[in-house]
């Protein structure tokens, strides 16, 4: 069964009430990033929570396109509405398997800081339905740490795979 969530835009990212922003410096250009999280392939490799990663829409990627992702607890669909090559990308959940969210999406901010390195801000910004709301500061933990080892896990495998 699929739940719905609600079309988002980039007011969202900073209005949401729930907000979680992770930054780490990465050994990698912005460009090199960029080409990493265009790949379907790479995604279960650097994020341990993804299995799959779909891309339903047809290269060249841009505003518009769309993929499916599988995680270990649930499966969602994501539009990106923001695609800037090289230097940043967000999506919003258009549906996801598990009633957790209302709205959702992730916004990925690559800023290059000399030396053929990255600055990464991973921001996640979502409201919540009632079941993730009755896990209160827990699932916020559950949640924030997901995210937080998924931008560390990022700097590891930029390190093996430069």
């Amino acid at each position: 069964m699929a739940f719905p969530c609600r079309e988002v835009d980039e007011s969202f990212i900073n209005a949401a009430p729930i907000r979680f922003v992770n930054e780490v410096e990465i050994d990698a250009t912005p460009e090199r990033l960029f080409e990493v999280f265009e790949d379907e392939t790479a995604w279960p490799k650097w994020f341990n929570d993804i299995i799959s990663v779909e891309w339903t829409s047809p290269k060249p990627f841009g505003v518009g396109t769309t993929r499916n992702v599988k995680l270990k607890t649930m499966s969602v669909s994501e539009k990106f509405f923001i695609w800037e090559p090289g230097k940043r990308f967000a999506f919003y959940f258009t549906e996801m398997s598990v009633p957790l969210m209302k709205a959702f999406c992730e916004d990925y901010r690559l800023e290059p800081i000399g030396d053929g390195k990255t600055k990464f801000t991973y921001t996640v910004a979502c409201e919540a339905r009632l079941l993730l709301k009755l896990l209160g500061p827990i699932g916020r933990g559950i949640f924030g740490s997901i995210f937080r080892k998924g931008a560390l896990s990022l700097v590891t495998f930029m390190k093996e795979n430069g």
